[in-house]
């Protein structure tokens, strides 16, 4: 078809006539709303960058207590079962340079908590006053979330004694 009837045709139609394939022979054109397609191609590109993963960090101290460091666990968890790549990070202050031996065993009880969720991908590292290590989660279908809490399970007689022990043993002092 001539340059001009494609033109002619597209311009009736209120579109555009779009060059696809320059290096053919003919050159290949289509008549198509250029502004949309330029917008989809836009959206398409936004879509894509959306799936990479983010990093989260999760900060830990040599001598962290045991709640402290099962909360922090937790935390990872939540990250990882989302998707996400987590980094471990081990501070040290003044003299606990001295001890880096105790920073890194907390770092490798902590990725063996983790290791039912997500994998390091190397050693941990001392790098200045920080030990970090990243990790990567596990296949979606190998997770295995092991401090996740169903809200829905849980009732009122899990959370604690139940509302009508209370009532009862203010009853019985009443009697007294």
């Amino acid at each position: 078809m001539d340059t001009k009837e494609a033109l002619a045709i597209a311009q009736e139609a209120g579109l555009d006539l779009v060059e696809v394939a320059g290096q053919a022979r003919p050159p290949v054109c289509r008549i198509m709303d250029f502004g949309k397609y330029v917008y989809e191609q836009q959206k398409k590109s936004k879509d894509s960058k959306g799936s990479s993963s983010k990093t989260k960090e999760v900060k830990f101290r040599p001598r962290v207590d045991v709640h402290d460091f099962m909360t922090k666990i937790r935390r990872a968890e939540e990250f990882l079962d989302k998707g996400n790549k987590v980094k471990l990070t081990l501070s040290f202050r003044g003299r606990e340079m001295a001890h880096t031996e105790i920073g890194f065993d907390t770092m490798s009880r902590a990725i063996e908590e983790i290791a039912h969720m997500a994998t390091p991908d190397n050693e941990p590292r001392l790098v200045g006053r920080n030990i970090n290590v990243m990790l990567t989660p596990l296949p979606a279908n190998k997770r295995k979330p092991k401090f996740k809490v169903e809200e829905d399970e849980s009732g009122p007689e899990e959370q604690g004694a139940p509302a009508s022990s209370d009532s009862e043993q203010s009853d019985a002092g009443a009697e007294k």
